[in-house]
């Protein structure tokens, strides 16, 4: 089977809290434009800002919320209450705003969400932003978009580099696989040589059971055993991976675009070699661009997107740190 990277053109749809986009819709009037990190990669998305307070009817400034008796899966049960400082119930109005949320994703078919942790509705490991509690998580919100199993993105990552980086790559994979239609055991196959790499790094023993598991299936495979297969995949590819995994990931596929190409890319260094993060997001900018335009396989990155205008080749003196990849991370906070 050839070795490729698999091209999606069209955009994805994020869902975003809409206070993590700039909209001043918090209690407080207030709003963070998270997304100004990430520069032009922005416009390879498509965006649907949603905010479940306000589509609740409570308007900006209001009186901060918070869930009492529980977290936010057990509002929708009934089970707890969501009530704002005055000691107001409110449960049933951030009920149906969530709802209408909720809707609104399915809607735009969006396959991702950046949520804002510490929001008592958005929030899914943190309802509170006081630093030593966590609240009483998920969030009303949070917990459906749990349920829903959507690839959650927690906000304060798209302004690190390399956090927004490894967010993205596995989203692209997520998406592509998702809609991937998976028939028998063929299909599996295929889809799993794609995805194996990136998921070997993620969870090194997972992957190399579900590759037992796959090189064990009979000829004639039930439909609920490829969903199960499917759905164990998409909750790996939602799990981050870690600087120290993606550094040597980087360096296992520039030794084989090395061995493939026999050349070096300059600019690219060993894991043992000291530098911070946004020099190692560089790096791998650098090497999934060299490897894209060379056509080797870059198998930490297995799903790209290149908007059809941009699938243009580029010489290889362009791929120095460029105009792109220096707009992509300028102004980006380093770890």
């Amino acid at each position: 089977m050839e070795k490729k990277n698999i091209i999606i053109n069209e955009r994805i749809t994020i869902g975003i809290s809409a206070c993590c986009m700039g909209s001043p819709v918090r209690y407080n009037n207030k709003g963070w434009d998270m997304l100004k990190g990430i520069g032009r990669e922005r416009s390879d998305f498509m965006w649907c800002p949603v905010c479940p307070e306000t589509m609740s009817g409570l308007c900006v400034p209001r009186d901060p919320i918070h869930i009492s008796g529980g977290d936010g899966s057990m509002v929708w049960l009934g089970e707890a209450k969501v009530k704002n400082r005055k000691g107001r119930d409110v449960t049933e109005e951030v009920i149906e705003g969530c709802q209408v949320c909720l809707d609104t994703l399915k809607r735009a078919g969006a396959s991702a969400y950046i949520y804002m942790d510490g929001s008592p509705t958005c929030g899914v490991y943190r309802t509170s932003l006081k630093k030593q509690k966590r609240g009483n998580p998920p969030g009303i919100f949070g917990s459906r978009l749990l349920d829903e199993e959507i690839f959650l993105i927690p906000a304060t990552d798209v302004q690190s580099p390399i956090k927004w980086w490894d967010w993205r790559r596995r989203l692209l994979a997520f998406h592509w696989f998702k809609a991937f239609p998976l028939g028998n055991k063929d299909d599996l196959y295929s889809a799993w040589y794609v995805l194996k790499f990136l998921c070997q790094e993620i969870d090194d023993n997972w992957a190399r059971e579900m590759g037992r598991t796959l090189a064990n299936l009979g000829k004639q495979i039930g439909e609920d055993t490829i969903l199960d297969i499917r759905k164990e995949i998409l909750k790996t590819l939602r799990k981050p991976s870690t600087v120290n995994k993606i550094t040597h990931s980087l360096w296992k596929n520039y030794s084989y675009y090395r061995k493939t190409k026999g050349e070096t890319v300059e600019g690219v260094n060993s894991p043992d070699f000291k530098r911070n993060v946004t020099t190692i997001a560089k790096e791998i900018l650098l090497m999934e661009r060299t490897a894209f335009e060379n056509e080797v396989f870059f198998a930490t990155s297995p799903v790209i997107y290149r908007d059809k205008r941009r699938m243009v080749k580029v010489e290889p003196e362009d791929l120095e740190m460029d105009e792109e990849i220096e707009e992509i991370l300028s102004g980006v906070l380093e770890e």
